[in-house]
């Protein structure tokens, strides 16, 4: 089961939690956020495919961080 970190922005009230995303990903969308950014969406190559899987890798890497 893969560590999701919780929810990123969790919202509490008297009668509704609402989870929204998770932290994972959170840290995903910041780390595509900087792949796209980088060299007009070059870094990685054209493939998406291949940025979102990067960025979810360095998404699941900061979460294992947080445990030290």
């Amino acid at each position: 089961m893969t560590n999701t970190g919780g929810s990123a922005f969790p919202v509490m009230d008297m009668k509704v939690t609402k989870e929204g995303m998770t932290l994972r990903d959170y840290f995903a969308a910041k780390a595509m956020q900087g792949l796209i950014a980088q060299s007009a969406g070059t870094a990685l190559g054209s493939r998406v495919e291949i940025a979102a899987e990067y960025a979810y890798a360095a998404a699941d890497a900061m979460l294992k961080a947080r445990e030290q």
